[in-house]
């Protein structure tokens, strides 16, 4: 494990996200990079919104390539870490609504990474 820089939170991953994530475009793994360094260091990206239905501190990052839409969830609810929740092609072909496996795969690896927490650094 690398040492922190000053001010720099870690980065976690939970389930595939990591995974998933290596399988993207350069220029979008570039892109969701950038806008996860932001994060550890407190800051929120102009890509980042807020992702809906969890309440505050989980955001979304949207990036766009050659057609394709690439998300990657992640949450800054935790003081001492980032936790990357899900990394996902919106693979939808009504509007802009995000397939129910995602949106219950980002709820069900919230509580994941809150339980990783409490095990690293105790309660929240």
């Amino acid at each position: 494990m690398r040492r922190p820089v000053h001010g720099e939170r870690p980065l976690y991953w939970v389930g595939s996200a990591k995974r998933d994530l290596l399988e993207f475009p350069e220029a979008v793994k570039d892109g969701i990079g950038t806008a996860l360094s932001v994060a550890q260091f407190g800051g929120k990206h102009p890509a980042a919104k807020p992702w809906k239905g969890t309440g505050t501190g989980v955001l979304e990052i949207v990036e766009d390539h050659d057609g394709n839409t690439y998300r990657a969830v992640y949450t800054v609810r935790f003081r001492l870490a980032v936790y990357v929740l899900n990394c996902f092609q919106k693979k939808s072909r009504k509007g802009i609504q995000t397939s129910r496996l995602d949106v219950g795969l980002v709820s069900q690896r919230l509580r994941q990474a809150q339980q990783d927490y409490e095990d690293r650094y105790g309660s929240i």
